[in-house]
């Protein structure tokens, strides 16, 4: 059973889908330790119903990243993480982590990668009219979304489809590849 660190900024879904699957023992995982940059994220909330320990800080209250990621990089190493799963979590990861995680920080992006790198990728899919969008589960580098990919799952775009009915579809889609993904990752590295 693999030790996994999980990142989230908001609300948590991801970070739930991930903890269901761990629980039910479709995912050979445990969630060691759960970390959060915004302290009043819905996310933190699901994290303390899983009794999963947390580290929930404000990058504003650090020098800069490389402070704060070794702060982190400290709280991986006592709770023993192998992996570091990212879930909804809006910061890049700097060097710090990258060094010591490399090949183990997976990250989920809702679109097609290179397709909609960044923020808004739902939004940016349906700017630019596009039909397809869908979900990427990816490794990661020290670009925006530019890590190798290990998967992907294509979204139809209905006519007249919105903001809300295609993070719905596509929230279906993540829920159920990245744990799916991981296990598969887990089972490949073990």
């Amino acid at each position: 059973m693999k030790k996994i660190a999980v990142f989230a900024s908001g609300s948590g879904t991801n970070f739930q889908a991930i903890a269901d699957a761990a629980s039910k023992g479709d995912l050979q995982a445990e969630i060691v330790l759960f970390v959060c940059d915004r302290p009043g994220a819905y996310s933190i909330e699901r994290a303390q119903n899983e009794q999963i320990p947390q580290f929930v800080f404000i990058a504003k209250d650090y020098a800069g990243k490389a402070e704060y990621e070794k702060v982190i990089l400290q709280k991986l190493k006592e709770s023993g993480a192998e992996f570091v799963i990212l879930a909804g979590y809006m910061r890049l990861i700097g060097p710090t982590l990258l060094k010591e995680y490399e090949g183990r920080i997976i990250n989920i992006h809702p679109s097609l990668l290179p397709a909609f790198p960044g923020k808004d990728a739902i939004g940016q899919a349906l700017a630019s009219h596009v039909k397809v969008s869908g979900v990427t589960v990816h490794f990661v580098d020290e670009g925006m979304d530019t890590g190798p990919i290990i998967a992907q799952q294509s979204v139809d775009i209905d006519e007249g489809e919105t903001r809300e009915s295609l993070q719905k579809k596509i929230h279906e889609v993540e829920h159920m590849l990245y744990p799916q993904v991981l296990q598969n990752l887990f089972c490949a590295k073990m």
